[in-house]
């Protein structure tokens, strides 16, 4: 991990404001050193799992966010749903149904971790 910058997390609420207070909280602890080059694919990919968390989990979803050091960044999103979501095919005149598919796209790698109290979803972005 990265000694310049700690892995932080945060708590957010099941409300649609959601997706921007973790674009927010994101952007304050992005480490500036490693993995700022990343940050506007890493506020999409954010954006759209804790989107997801709202309209289709349980409370609570947190938003953890790493810095790998040199190699990049690392982010969970946890949500009180055990069901894992995956890529789909939406179609074209459909307004969601993306989300998953540009987390599968868009990041280097990504999983999902079935836990006691739901899961976590997580990506990682190379710098």
């Amino acid at each position: 991990m990265c000694e310049q910058t700690p892995a932080v997390r945060t708590t957010l609420p099941l409300h649609p404001r959601a997706a921007g207070e973790a674009r927010r909280f994101l952007r304050a602890a992005i480490c500036r050193a490693h993995a700022a080059s990343v940050l506007d694919s890493a506020e999409l990919l954010v954006s759209e799992l804790v989107g997801n968390g709202v309209r289709h989990a349980a409370p609570p979803i947190t938003l953890e966010v790493a810095c790998d050091g040199s190699s990049g960044l690392q982010v969970h999103v946890s949500d009180g749903e055990p069901n894992a979501p995956g890529p789909r095919r939406a179609a074209a005149d459909a307004e969601d149904g993306r989300g998953m598919t540009l987390v599968d796209y868009i990041s280097d790698d990504w999983g999902v971790l079935p836990h006691a109290d739901g899961k976590t979803v997580w990506f990682t972005l190379s710098a």
